[in-house]
């Protein structure tokens, strides 16, 4: 069972979101909330531990609630009838999983779970259609975001047909460490080969390599970032495309 524990215990009397917040809330959307539609989305908020593979929704399922990534990372699988998947998103303290609830829609076309644990804000389906119609810096922020995360998905169906799998792996690694923070991707090979959608002998050469050129060092477990900067370079351009796309639709929105 996921350990559940009550907002109440991790807000602290007085808190009124923005950029100042330091109480343990990271989720960026909430965090840019002004103090009028926090007080309002504050109580209809569940903090709650999230293990490694926990799925927060289910491909073809019912939405029961969305959720808020407070830490931690978790992807978004295209699932097949076989039950292979892959990967087709990345989501975290950036963003928001049940988009389709923002629209009114009740179901998920897609798997999305848990890849590094961490902790998540959970807001019931009635909850969020009623905060919606209250709340419009956070319905922009979700519709936003709804862009970017649609942006992932699209630029990972070119990428995984146009470029090699190193290059692949060096922005999956880019995109991780800026959704976790610190240069530890605790991620194995057999899980960063389901992500790729490729085999771990594949992903094991292509690690191999970014750890022959000084860019990452490989433990059992885990990929420590060694280099950013060479990383980046060493990135497919399907990374800077999306970071500057992103960044100019956050401009745009402002």
């Amino acid at each position: 069972m996921v350990k559940r524990k009550s907002s109440k215990a991790r807000f602290p009397v007085g808190f009124s979101g923005g950029a100042s917040n330091g109480d343990g809330i990271h989720n960026e959307i909430l965090r840019a909330l002004p103090p009028s539609e926090w007080d309002l989305v504050s109580p209809e908020l569940q903090l709650t531990d999230l293990r490694s593979q926990h799925r927060l929704t289910e491909a073809g399922a019912t939405i029961q609630s969305g959720w808020f990534p407070n830490n931690g990372l978790a992807s978004v699988l295209s699932v097949m009838r076989d039950g292979k998947s892959v990967e087709v998103g990345l989501t975290g303290k950036e963003g928001f999983v049940g988009l389709p609830l923002v629209v009114g829609l009740r179901t998920s076309a897609n798997r999305v779970v848990m890849q590094v644990a961490g902790s998540g804000l959970r807001v019931s389906r009635a909850s969020l259609a009623r905060l919606l119609s209250q709340c419009p810096q956070l319905a922009r922020s979700l519709n936003l975001y709804a862009q970017e995360l649609g942006l992932q998905s699209a630029q990972a169906a070119a990428c995984n047909r146009l470029h090699e799998v190193e290059q692949r792996l060096a922005r999956w690694l880019l995109m991780s460490q800026d959704r976790l923070g610190g240069d530890v991707v605790p991620l194995t090979q057999e899980s960063l080969a389901q992500m790729l959608g490729t085999r771990r002998a594949s992903v094991t050469v292509a690690a191999g390599i970014l750890q022959r050129e000084s860019l990452i060092k490989y433990a059992r477990g885990k990929i420590v970032i060694a280099n950013r900067d060479r990383l980046v370079a060493r990135a497919c351009e399907c990374y800077g495309i999306m970071v500057r796309q992103s960044r100019n639709w956050r401009n745009e929105a402002r």
